[in-house]
């Protein structure tokens, strides 16, 4: 009888193994899972004749997922492009010929459209889904932020005619309850949110060192 030699590359071995298909989550991310989990308000025990509520859970995750806000509001006739102010400029006003509504300037801010009534979260409660059970870690939370597409000119100038806004994917990092904003941070190609060195960020950025 001969003891088991384990091979010296088995690391190596695994990698290049198929089994086939699998429900595993092989893609790699820098969210938690449960941050893509909607909030139900559904008991724990399941009532005769009532889905389970990890079956409703999945359900809207998927139904959330499928919903894209540039195309709701193109549906709506919203250009997003449009929704942010920028630097009035009466010496390039265009024809009322070439507009299609009013030759003025949006001058009325987002925030006096938003209502918070019906969020089904509060602010913070969004930041703690980057927290993983037994990690100290807060991760970032996905969401979409009006952005524009040229970040040099956009913290130079976030007014300037020559930016384009456009919903990005981003990690919401942080929250700030006295000015009501989020810290956000693009997304790779590859869906992360890592800093320069491609190190994930965590915690909102904030490193040991302050």
């Amino acid at each position: 009888v001969t003891k088991f030699k384990m091979p010296a590359n088995l690391r190596s071995l695994l990698d290049k193994q198929v089994v086939g298909p699998s429900t595993e989550t092989l893609a790699e991310s820098d969210f938690p899972v449960q941050s893509f989990k909607p909030k139900v308000q559904m008991p724990f025990e399941r009532l005769p004749g009532q889905n389970p509520r990890k079956v409703e859970v999945e359900r809207r995750r998927r139904l959330y997922l499928t919903f894209d806000i540039a195309e709701l509001l193109a549906s709506k006739g919203i250009d997003s492009n449009q929704l942010m102010p920028r630097h009035y400029d009466p010496d390039n006003m265009p024809p009322i010929e070439e507009t299609k509504d009013s030759v003025f300037p949006i001058y009325l801010p987002l925030k006096v459209f938003d209502d918070d009534e019906y969020d089904c979260r509060t602010p913070e409660e969004w930041i703690s889904l980057g927290l993983e059970p037994g990690s100290s870690d807060r991760k970032p939370v996905p969401g979409k932020a009006l952005l524009p597409t040229d970040d040099v000119l956009g913290h130079e100038d976030p007014k300037s005619q020559e930016l384009t806004y456009e919903w990005i994917d981003v990690g919401v990092l942080d929250y700030d309850k006295e000015t009501d904003l989020y810290l956000v941070h693009k997304t790779d190609k590859k869906g992360l949110v890592r800093d320069e060195e491609g190190r994930p960020i965590l915690n909102g950025g904030i490193t040991p060192e302050g």
